[in-house]
């Protein structure tokens, strides 16, 4: 039957439960919370791991020898600085232009610079992505200085990933509790499955593109504010609300309005997100070390109305909701939160797209037509 013989023909909205692709990167269980990367749970990569080693397990689909891991890291470090010429250009750039517009357009720029861009070898496309990767924390701290009137900071060989962004952002070397608090982070938002960011990112790289121009779809993807922006959000969402005896008639309200609650819900999950629970106890952990406790009281009286009232639904706190507090501890500007998110999602794009080319074949759903089925041209003198 041809789609114009059953006009009424059902579809899922947003391909929601459609399957697009097999892989073995990642595993999600929204019912139970479970969220594994190549198999092993989040709970215990975290625990266990680190940043540049997790991005060699996630690429290569192996934990490294130290000698590998000695490898990537060197490479990453080798890779992190960038051309003089992009401070030039992105200093161009309006103050109050979105910092996902700049890596947008940093790594088009880039792309451009690379003499293996076009290059699709599996070997040639490891490589891309890790100096993709390397230099994502500069771009985004070169950025944030620019932006707030001060000069950019070239990276420290002598730091880790994690530490390396937080000294180029603030200009002070991170202590060990913040540089592990900035690598659970990141290990946390390496990979989620099929997402929004993802699939564009496999889209793009479906038609036998380049990995930069994946990476900037994906970008452009993740700059939405239901899927990357959603922690920025949520933090302005806890300063409007200002005190915890504030929150429970600000939710009560907002959910007789219809209002979404920042931070809350997830398309996948359908129980407590098991990377919110990580993050919320980091979140408690600086709110009592810091003295300062207003954003996390609040963060919990929200979370205990939202489980009351709509927790039988299947809402309850996403990776969003508790990250921007954590981020408020480690004195990264709000505005810098979404690209953070890019910064350790960029492993898991390029993961997915190079997985993706070993059984290629371009994307190309079909559309349902709803419109008239006969009209006929109108002439000029005819027209209102």
């Amino acid at each position: 039957m041809s789609q114009t013989d059953n006009p009424e023909m059902n579809f899922p909205r947003g391909l929601e439960g459609v399957i697009a692709a097999a892989t073995k990167i990642s595993f999600i269980d929204g019912q139970k919370g479970l969220l594994l990367y190549r198999g092993v749970p989040i709970e215990e990569i975290v625990e266990k791991s680190f940043f540049e080693e997790v991005m060699y397990f996630m690429l290569y689909d192996k934990w490294p020898t130290q000698q590998e891991l000695d490898g990537l890291i060197k490479k990453l470090k080798d890779n992190m600085e960038i051309p003089d010429r992009l401070i030039e250009i992105i200093r161009d750039f309006p103050k109050t232009t979105h910092s996902m517009d700049i890596l947008r357009t940093a790594f088009s720029y880039l792309g451009g610079l690379d003499p293996e861009e076009d290059t699709q070898t599996p070997e040639a496309n490891y490589e891309k992505a890790i100096k993709i990767t390397a230099k994502m924390p500069t771009i985004i701290s070169a950025w944030s200085r620019i932006r707030r009137g001060l000069e950019p900071i070239k990276p420290d060989p002598e730091l880790s990933y994690p530490a390396n962004f937080l000294y180029m952002l603030k200009g002070e070397k991170p202590n060990e509790e913040e540089t592990r608090i900035m690598d659970v982070a990141l290990m946390l938002h390496i990979e989620h499955g099929m997402n929004a960011s993802t699939f564009s990112a496999m889209v793009t790289i479906s038609t036998l593109s380049d990995l930069y121009s994946a990476i900037v779809s994906a970008i452009g993807t993740l700059k939405g504010p239901i899927h990357g922006g959603a922690n920025e959000r949520a933090l302005k969402m806890l300063k409007e609300i200002g005190s915890p005896d504030k929150a429970r008639d600000y939710v009560i309200n907002a959910l007789e309005k219809k209002i979404k609650i920042m931070g809350f819900g997830h398309r996948v999950y359908k129980s407590y997100d098991p990377r919110a629970r990580i993050l919320k106890e980091y979140a408690e952990k600086l709110s009592q070390e810091r003295g300062d406790t207003t954003y996390i009281e609040i963060a919990k009286v929200i979370e205990e109305t939202m489980i009351e009232k709509v927790g039988k639904k299947g809402i309850f706190p996403n990776v969003d909701f508790y990250s921007g507090i954590v981020y408020q501890f480690l004195g990264i500007p709000v505005e810098d939160y979404t690209p953070i998110f890019a910064m350790a999602r960029s492993v898991g794009w390029s993961a997915h797209a190079i997985e993706y080319l070993e059984n290629n074949r371009i994307f190309r759903p079909r559309a349902l037509y709803i419109g008239p089925k006969e009209r006929h041209y109108v002439p000029m003198e005819e027209r209102k």
